[in-house]
């Protein structure tokens, strides 16, 4: 693998002159403005918290338990419903009409491939086939994400991690050569899919948050495997050919000064960098005023400016707690109200999360001057991917929701505080 990734940068050197790579979208010049399709092909506790309660089961807290502790036939049957209804085609046509150009999909491995032993239910790759048919019908650019790796590239004592579909303590991805090749194949295949394609799926995201905050033994073997992914995604035809999909790295929580020179021109082309910007996850965060939430937001903008790779914001949200039901994993609290292990009561959730009929009108007015200041921000990169389109009971984190509701405009450029960080 590495030394078919040094003979394909050879020839991506010889062939530069008469190639000429060329996007699906012109980043760099025009704005990412998109949302994710999050807990749809790749189950999260907090986004559908109905699926997980409805196993009777406390032990299933994540997509891996649902199909090692559930009754098969019963699991199978609920994926499937599930996977017909969450997102539609008229999801797709609704966030056209609400003016955004990008989807991002999170996707698990297992969609591919299901290694031994793994518990895993298959059947979502017909359904990521309908995305790219409905981002196509409806002009929208699609990301292709891959949002679980085989031993699951994240996880933390402290922080819940569930959306590499397997809660564990701590990452095994990057300790098992087997995982990383079998990474490589599944993007292989991703990048097989849609080769040619470029105007519909225009990137391949090789990773999502794999966890750089355990330091070299993760970063190592991560930076070998996002010089792979590069020859995977831009050599799909086996040959000196290049795709012209673009490489998306995501900043495994590292500064962005970190990855300064990593794949950049001329050596390689079209690589782009995703960073995500939560408010929630500390105690600290969930503590702060409204306006703190703002500057903070506002604050962004002098390290997301002047990077020297394409830089986007592909996760963030106008949350400002953590009160969503099972935003910290199934069984897990909240900090905010002091039900988390460890944290120290700030105020009562009630009216914070849940129905939006529930939120006073000065709360909504907030959300929207919180929505406008990330998106101001985050403008002075790329652009950005809100998390997420829809979910079942936790409206702060739902752009359809928000646009419902009257705390986000379509299109987003429709500003009602353009002049919030000064």
């Amino acid at each position: 693998m590495h030394f078919m990734f040094l003979a394909l940068v050879g020839l991506s050197l010889f062939y530069s002159a008469s190639s000429q790579f060329s996007p699906g979208f012109p980043y760099g010049s025009e704005k990412v403005r998109g949302v994710n399709l999050g807990g749809w092909l790749l189950l999260e506790p907090w986004i559908t918290p109905s699926i997980f309660d409805n196993t009777g089961n406390p032990d299933i807290v994540d997509e891996w338990t649902f199909g090692q502790f559930y009754d098969p036939a019963t699991a199978t049957s609920v994926l499937q419903n599930h996977w017909n209804t969450w997102i539609t085609q008229d999801d797709f046509a609704n966030i056209a009409a609400a003016g955004l150009n990008h989807v991002r999909l999170p996707i698990g491995y297992w969609a591919f491939e299901v290694g031994p032993g793994e518990p895993y239910i298959q059947g979502q790759l017909p359904y990521l086939q309908n995305a790219v048919q409905w981002a196509s019908q409806y002009g929208l650019k699609l990301i292709i994400d891959l949002h679980g790796a085989p031993g699951s590239q994240n996880g933390h004592v402290l922080i819940v991690y569930d959306n590499s579909g397997h809660r564990i303590s701590y990452p095994t991805w990057q300790s098992d050569q087997t995982n990383i090749d079998r990474t490589d194949e599944v993007i292989q295949q991703i990048a097989s899919m849609v080769a040619g394609q470029a105007d519909v799926v225009p990137i391949i995201a090789p990773m999502n948050e794999p966890a750089g905050y355990y330091g070299s033994s993760v970063l190592t073997p991560l930076r070998q495997y996002y010089e792979d992914s590069y020859g995977n995604i831009r050599y799909p035809y086996g040959t000196s050919t290049q795709s012209n999909t673009v490489v998306l790295l995501h900043d495994a929580f590292q500064p962005l000064s970190y990855w300064d020179g990593f794949e950049t021109a001329p050596d390689f082309e079209g690589v782009a960098m995703d960073t995500h910007i939560y408010q929630v996850f500390s105690d600290a965060d969930v503590e702060m005023s409204w306006q703190s939430h703002i500057d903070t937001a506002c604050d962004t903008q002098s390290t997301l400016s002047n990077f020297d790779l394409w830089l986007m914001v592909g996760e963030w949200s106008p949350a400002i707690t953590d009160c969503a039901t099972y935003l910290n994993g199934r069984g897990a609290g909240a900090r905010y109200d002091g039900t988390y292990p460890g944290s120290t009561y700030v105020g009562s959730c009630t009216g914070l999360t849940g129905s939006a009929s529930t939120f006073s009108s000065s709360y909504k007015t907030f959300l929207r001057q919180f929505w406008e200041a990330q998106v101001i921000s985050y403008e002075t990169s790329d652009g950005w991917l809100m998390w997420t389109w829809k979910t079942e009971s936790a409206d702060e984190w739902s752009y359809s929701a928000g646009l419902q509701n009257g705390w986000i405009p379509s299109p987003p450029t429709d500003l009602q505080y353009p002049d919030i960080c000064g």
